[in-house]
């Protein structure tokens, strides 16, 4: 069955990085485009950024744009979503899923702070 483990969160300064991963099995990764989710608390689930199933077309949230990258490496199974110049309101548990699909993973917390 299809299988979403999210890691790479941690507690980071405004203005910082982290790089988050999501290592996908259980489906043929290659053929699916993929979205990165983000929650964050007493707030909906919203979509922070998506990459077809080459990794020729990315998508991301206003909120988002010209600080995060998202990719995907094909060979590895995995999708990352690089993040730069965190900021406090990108405090949220971030998920990573098969777009159009109800599969999620445990996420990863991200926790923006000073």
């Amino acid at each position: 069955q299809v299988r979403l483990v999210e890691s790479g969160g941690g507690l980071v300064q405004p203005g910082g990085s982290l790089r988050l991963s999501c290592a996908a099995s259980g489906f043929t990764f290659s053929n699916y485009p993929m979205t990165w989710y983000r929650q964050a608390p007493g707030k909906e689930r919203i979509l922070v950024a998506g990459i077809s199933s080459t990794g020729g077309s990315t998508n991301y949230a206003d909120s988002v744009k010209g600080r995060f990258t998202i990719s995907r490496d094909n060979a590895k199974n995995t999708v990352h979503l690089q993040m730069n110049s965190l900021k406090p309101e990108d405090t949220a548990i971030y998920y990573c899923k098969i777009t159009g699909d109800n599969t999620w993973g445990q996420g990863t917390q991200v926790t923006v702070s000073s």
